[in-house]
């Protein structure tokens, strides 16, 4: 297997393209308003419950910024929510190199954007088991899949990508953008990364803690065989 060896980035990138897609959905009414405000031309896309989070808060400003995944990828979403961002067209987005022709040649060919901004954070798995009567069925139906993958993606491409996954951090990340035109810095990136990670690593830490304390019978009790 070839692993890419970068040498060549931006140290400022223009966030003009951002993929938004929440279970806690605070300060959403903070973030939305003043992405819009720093660049009146951004793009957002997201999914389900954010969506039309989103579309609330934008109000008629809706039609001109915000997009369905589901319109971008040309694949509606799964059942139940099961399959809504695992899509070769966002991963494109979030994974190319800026410098790199064959990606940017992919993108040109799927119609793709390169995605600047990752705003995600996860299905509340530690809520869900925190309460006295779960079963291993219901904890199961809170593992986040697709929101771990993203988050792990744009935190691995912070040479271009910002992945935010704390409500707590769009203050500063909106003074930041504020000060610099819209643009985020290699050293913002970075510090997100190394938060988004630890943010993922804590989450799968919980579930393999859940699984690990399980008994089989627990497991066994929830389903009839087919």
């Amino acid at each position: 297997m070839s692993i890419n060896t970068v040498d060549k980035i931006d140290n400022q990138v223009t966030v003009r393209n951002v993929l938004i897609s929440v279970s806690d959905k605070s300060g959403l009414d903070v973030l939305i308003p003043g992405l819009v405000g720093i660049n009146p031309e951004i793009r957002i896309f997201s999914t389900g419950g954010t969506f039309a989070k989103i579309r609330e808060i934008l109000g008629d400003a809706a039609e001109k910024h915000l997009t369905q995944v589901s319109d971008y990828t040309g694949q509606p979403e799964t059942q139940g929510g099961l399959v809504k961002t695992l899509d070769f067209k966002i991963y494109l987005g979030l994974l190319t190199e800026t410098y790199n022709d064959s990606h940017q040649a992919d993108l040109k060919r799927t119609a793709g954007v390169p995605i600047d901004m990752v705003v995600v954070n996860l299905y509340p798995f530690k809520e869900t088991i925190s309460k006295p009567d779960v079963t291993p069925e219901a904890a199961r139906g809170n593992i986040d899949i697709g929101g771990p993958c993203m988050v792990r993606a744009s935190a691995k491409n912070f040479l271009r990508v910002a992945s935010v996954t704390d409500p707590a951090d769009y203050p500063a990340i909106l003074s930041e953008l504020e000060a610099s035109k819209g643009m985020t810095s290699l050293e913002m990136r970075f510090n997100l990364a190394r938060k988004a990670f630890e943010h993922t690593a804590t989450y799968d830490r919980a579930i393999a803690d859940y699984l690990a304390k399980r008994d089989f019978s627990e497991v066994r009790g929830c389903y009839h065989f087919g």
